[in-house]
């Protein structure tokens, strides 16, 4: 599995998202998933325009019910990041219990857990920087539940290496799966895995019933524990050419939207700060998508070093960006395309789900103008 940087493929792929199959099948592993998910989180493509594109095709919205609340699962987290800022990095609603390591089994790393359908999962993500969203649910739930492992580290590992890497979405759901943000934790046994990856394996330390899970010890495949090393491997710093009399466009890993201010000119400029990375590191793959992507915009340049350091070491001051809760610059913060207009802290995704639903009956509704 490859994933295109091409704007004009992209926004074909949103084109072809079919909502209904969707909501049948996505939790098979071949399912019709929309592989937009790198796309939204780089900021090329938004929820909203996903959400426009479909219901402009006339879909009941009750009919694609599973699918638009699948797209706003990545909003509430993110809404959830700009409302608690880092406190998401920590146990949200209780602490995680029956915490046993703060490190990673090594068989998860190396895809050597025994599972087949994991170990494979595992190896194709290295190779592709992509994982079906149930097989996170059990490498999360393998880690925490049955090995004993906090949720943080082996949450890094997963972000470090995914093309949709978004620090909100990763880090809550990992808390999710692990019981610290959530009623409950999240299991999955060798049946539940052979049911949605077709595979028949038997005897493996998830080949038990579900009431075994609350007496269960690490199993031996689990025992050998690492941290791994994170490390982003960050172009050296190049001189970039600006004009100081024009205003100065921020991208950065969270916005790389080619239609942004597209027909203004401005200074264009990619800025990867290594602070940032330093405490949420993403492999060269990641990295190398995060170039290609930025091709879309053209006279686009990459500056790597703070925000401080670009302002001053091109006497910049006039800056405009995209809100994100990671940015610390300083100029005219422009918002995001949400979804939906729904702000703020949700203790559940179902309450932060009604509020949105009130605003969609409004969809396609005339205006005054048009009655």
């Amino acid at each position: 599995m490859s994933f295109s940087t091409s704007y004009n493929e992209i926004l074909r792929l949103v084109e072809k998202v079919d909502p209904i199959d969707y909501g049948k099948t996505r939790n098979f592993i071949d399912g019709a998933v929309t592989r937009l998910s790198p796309y939204i989180s780089r900021g090329v493509i938004s929820t909203r325009e996903v959400f426009q594109s479909v219901m402009n095709r006339g879909y009941d919205p009750e009919q694609i019910e599973k699918f638009l609340q699948e797209l706003a699962w990545r909003d509430y987290w993110q809404q959830i990041w700009v409302a608690l800022g880092n406190e998401i990095n920590f146990d949200l609603k209780q602490p995680q219990s029956k915490v046993l390591n703060h490190g990673m089994a090594n068989s998860i790393l190396e895809g050597s857990t025994g599972i087949r359908a994991i170990d494979q999962g595992i190896s194709s993500f290295y190779e592709t920087g992509y994982l079906h969203n149930h097989l996170r649910m059990y490498m999360a739930s393998i880690a925490c539940n049955v090995g004993g492992s906090h949720w943080l580290t082996p949450a890094k590992w997963m972000y470090y290496h995914l093309l949709d890497a978004d620090w909100a979405s990763n880090a809550l759901s990992w808390q999710w799966v692990a019981g610290a943000n959530a009623g409950k934790k999240y299991f999955a046994n060798q049946d539940n895995i052979n049911k949605y990856c077709y595979s028949n394996q038997k005897g493996t330390f998830l080949d038990i019933e579900y009431h075994e899970f609350e007496d269960l010890k690490p199993p031996l495949e689990l025992q050998d524990l690492t941290i791994p090393a994170l490390r982003t491997p960050l172009p050296e710093k190049t001189p970039i050419e600006v004009d100081p009399s024009k205003p100065t466009l921020l991208y950065n890993f969270y916005n790389l939207d080619p239609i942004w201010h597209a027909d203004e000119s401005f200074n264009r400029v990619l800025i990867l700060e290594p602070s940032v990375f330093q405490t949420y590191p993403i492999s060269q793959k990641s990295l190398d998508f995060v170039f290609e992507l930025a091709g879309n915009i053209p006279t686009i340049q990459i500056y790597v070093g703070e925000f401080s350091e670009l302002k001053d070491e091109y006497g910049l001051s006039d800056f405009i960006f995209k809100e994100h809760p990671l940015n610390v610059y300083v100029g005219k913060e422009e918002p995001r395309d949400w979804m939906f207009n729904v702000k703020g802290y949700y203790p559940s995704f179902f309450a932060f789900w009604k509020k949105c639903k009130k605003e969609m009956k409004y969809w396609n509704q005339p205006t005054l103008f048009e009655l």
